[in-house]
């Protein structure tokens, strides 16, 4: 089974161009349940398994207390590794087809309101090591609504000061363009203009954004640059980087926008992913009623 799968990964990444983090997680599930069905069944190719196996080592998962989300990226690599075998007539019938998706429950994401984000924003240092440069990264992470990998990997030749527009690579290496607003790319620019020269060495790159060291900002560090500043502007503890991401979507929701113009400027490949925003919404306008209607309580 171990050359199966190693053939299939091969096919996700040469045919189908999937990312590294795509291909590392569905050859993790995969080689788990090789590992498993050899061991339990001494089952060594995928032929040999039959629905009653597979369904046996999802419930082996489940009383193993994994999570259904986990549960749910198993099943997947399960569906698509076992289509592939059939198509290339490698087993003769596809018993991982009527494998159930587990239900995963969605949770509402947290987020920072407008004034809280005035502050963080506000709040920064305006004096000191790369002051420049924290301020821009933080302007943009909330302008552009960035995942913090889109972020550190962003870089020169993909940014138009001009036009206020910046190109960056998402998840399953898919580009998109952003507009970038006025205070970010005022900060972007006296970024550029004061603090990115001191920091280029022999082996600095493009990216956008540098460490002391001239590499590329790792997340780690933005991490921390995130957790500082939310302490300095008396913001609550629980404040990370993807909550800058969460609140520049609903902040976007709350104003008027469209949801599939949202849905475009994330990244998201399915509209489900971004109408999570829209319960955050009601949630916001049922605790308002809750508040303030005489009779709501």
């Amino acid at each position: 089974m171990q050359a199966d799968i190693e053939d299939f990964i091969l096919y996700l990444a040469a045919e189908r161009g999937l990312s590294d983090n795509y291909q590392l997680s569905t050859r993790l599930s995969l080689e788990a349940f090789a590992k498993w069905a050899a061991q339990v069944h001494g089952f060594e190719t995928p032929g040999a398994i039959g629905q009653r196996h597979l369904t046996e080592y999802l419930a082996q998962r489940k009383r193993a207390d994994y999570a259904a989300a986990s549960i749910k990226l198993v099943v997947v690599a399960l569906k698509v590794f076992y289509r592939w075998l059939l198509l290339r007539e490698r087993i003769t019938h596809d018993f991982a087809e009527v494998l159930p998706l587990p239900r995963v429950e969605r949770y509402l994401p947290e987020t920072l309101n407008e004034q809280q984000i005035e502050r963080l924003l506000e709040n920064l240092p305006e004096s000191g090591p790369l002051t420049l440069r924290n301020k821009a990264v933080f302007e943009t992470l909330y302008a552009c609504g960035l995942r913090v990998s889109e972020l550190c990997d962003a870089r020169l030749e993909n940014l138009d000061t001009e036009n206020r527009i910046i190109r960056v690579t998402g998840k399953g290496d898919k580009t998109r363009v952003l507009p970038v607003g006025t205070k970010a790319i005022a900060a972007i620019q006296a970024y550029l203009a004061g603090e990115r020269p001191a920091l280029v060495r022999k082996h600095t790159r493009s990216h956008l954004f540098l460490s002391v060291r001239g590499h590329r900002l790792t997340p780690d560090r933005i991490w921390q640059l995130v957790k500082e500043a939310a302490r300095q502007a008396g913001l609550p503890s629980n404040v990370y980087p993807h909550l800058l991401r969460h609140s520049f979507a609903t902040h976007l929701l709350e104003n008027g926008a469209d949801l599939r113009i949202i849905q475009e400027l994330l990244g998201h490949a399915d509209i489900s992913t971004t109408q999570i925003y829209t319960h955050v919404e009601q949630s916001r306008l049922k605790a308002i009623h809750y508040k303030f209607h005489p009779r709501a309580k």
